[in-house]
């Protein structure tokens, strides 16, 4: 898995022009936008598809034959994506965070605890995003995981769209119900923003697994 990992890293590397354009475009993006931590979204998020490319380059000109000639078994390659989506994201979500921290300072001479706080709400996102997203990916490739996930998004919407009509038809009104929900502990609602994305993003790698055990190289 170690190989794997330097490999993707290798990879990383040959964009390294790429990624510099990035870290110039946020930081003049947070120097000219009111709200710099909008860049902590927009750079976790290209670290985020940075790992979807890399299962199109191993992909490429029949890849995965050869790959798993190796001595590396589709387990091993299904924990190194998550693994590398965590480190990618993860450190992309770090300088980020630091730019904008850095860029605020430059402004203000001081930096509020709100850009803190909007740049942690982006950690479980990022889980979530990655937890859907690599299944897509693994399952329809490149292109076609485009499609798959607008249409998968397409019908959250239409459920959702769905579930307001059928409240309007029995007279239930929704706002009132949500606003009348018992109020959880600020405790309980951190658990809950963990919790939930680790437990998506488990369950996203047994799919994963699932999907490459039966892909034929």
């Amino acid at each position: 898995m170690i190989g794997l990992l330097i490999k993707d890293f290798k990879l990383m590397q040959a964009q390294k022009n790429f990624f510099i354009c990035i870290f110039a475009i946020a930081i003049v993006m947070a120097m000219f936008i009111e709200d710099s931590s909008f860049i902590v979204g927009f750079m976790t998020f290209i670290g985020l598809m940075f790992t979807l490319s890399t299962i199109s380059y191993d992909e490429f000109d029949n890849g995965n034959a050869f790959m798993f000639s190796l001595p590396i078994t589709r387990k091993d390659y299904i924990v190194e994506k998550y693994g590398f989506g965590l480190v990618v994201g993860g450190g992309s979500w770090l300088l980020a965070t630091m730019i904008s921290v850095v860029v605020e300072v430059m402004k203000n001479s001081d930096f509020s605890l709100d850009t803190i706080m909007s740049a942690l709400t982006m950690l479980p996102v990022m889980l979530i995003i990655l937890a859907v997203l690599l299944p897509f990916q693994l399952k329809f490739g490149g292109e076609k995981a485009k499609v798959a996930i607008i249409g998968a998004f397409g019908v959250v919407f239409i459920i959702g769209i769905i579930i307001v009509k059928i409240a309007n038809l029995l007279n239930i009104d929704l706002i009132s119900f949500f606003n009348n929900l018992p109020v959880i502990s600020v405790g309980m609602l951190i658990v809950l923003a963990v919790g939930i994305p680790i437990i998506l993003l488990l369950l996203s790698a047994k799919i994963s697994l699932s999907v490459m055990n039966k892909k034929e190289f």
